[in-house]
């Protein structure tokens, strides 16, 4: 396993494990940055419309030389665009100087879900995405999701972290063939100084953030960590020559604090 490794999506599409988050990053920026995460191997950008540094992660992607057979690149559909999702789509696409996205998201489970769920269907058909997903649905929302529609999302893209172990809801979309994807696994910094984190750290000679992110993919989820430093850009992906013992990762799992370092999505109906 390595930055190169991918999993398979329920529609055959590969997704590499590991990918750069660039939320609060802003359009200037973002050239930066992807170009720099480019550079170093990292091939899976994560962006939105509501991040507002699509056009700068375009740009990025265009200088970089990247084949865009290599590159998996997701976007998401905000709240306010389920009028029109296919523009909304197109109009990423244009600022992304791309013709489609590797995957594109529902940003969050609005009211209008279920029926927007099925236009979202349409783009992958037109060619506008290879696959589409959801993001921020709760079991609940999945189960609605689901009890209207056999068109299974391909990810789930969450805040997830060992201080946030959704253990139910991973086991949840494990089984409908559903890819956990984590956001936020670093807690924005919060517990980088745990005394707990730091021990298990130390006995693999990594740092609190490098342990953080391979909790994560032994737990066979993809996870996309943020950062605009070069230098911790290398530190998140370079957390592919070691593994996690049994029992530490136990440990971790038990670090669950039902720390939200976002927003909670459970009070959307």
């Amino acid at each position: 396993m390595d930055i190169s490794t991918r999993l398979q999506l329920n529609n055959g599409t590969k997704i590499p494990v590991l990918g750069l988050g660039t939320w609060k990053i802003d359009d200037g920026d973002a050239e930066k940055v992807v170009l720099d995460a480019l550079g170093i191997g990292y091939r899976h950008i994560d962006t939105a419309k509501i991040y507002g540094n699509e056009k700068g992660i375009g740009k990025a992607i265009k200088k970089s030389g990247v084949p865009r057979k290599e590159l998996f690149i997701t976007t998401k559909l905000w709240n306010d665009d389920h009028d029109d999702i296919i523009g909304a789509c197109e109009e990423s696409l244009k600022k992304l100087q791309l013709d489609y996205v590797d995957l594109y998201l529902m940003h969050s489970p609005t009211p209008v879900r279920n029926e927007s769920w099925k236009t979202m269907q349409q783009l992958v058909k037109n060619g506008k995405a290879k696959t589409v997903g959801v993001s921020n649905f709760t079991i609940r929302h999945l189960n609605e999701l689901l009890s209207k529609s056999k068109f299974v999302p391909a990810v789930n893209q969450v805040e997830f972290s060992t201080y946030l172990y959704q253990k139910e809801l991973l086991e949840f979309c494990k089984s409908k063939g559903i890819q956990i994807e984590a956001y936020s696994p670093l807690t924005r910094g919060r517990k980088l100084n745990d005394s707990k984190l730091i021990m298990i750290a130390d006995k693999y000679n990594k740092s609190p953030a490098q342990v953080l992110i391979r909790w994560v993919i032994q737990h066979a989820m993809v996870v996309i960590p943020k950062s605009k430093s070069r230098e911790r850009l290398e530190e998140n992906m370079d957390v592919f020559d070691f593994n996690i013992s049994q029992e530490d990762m136990k440990k971790l799992d038990g670090f669950n604090e039902n720390l939200r370092v976002t927003w909670d999505p459970e009070g959307i109906e």
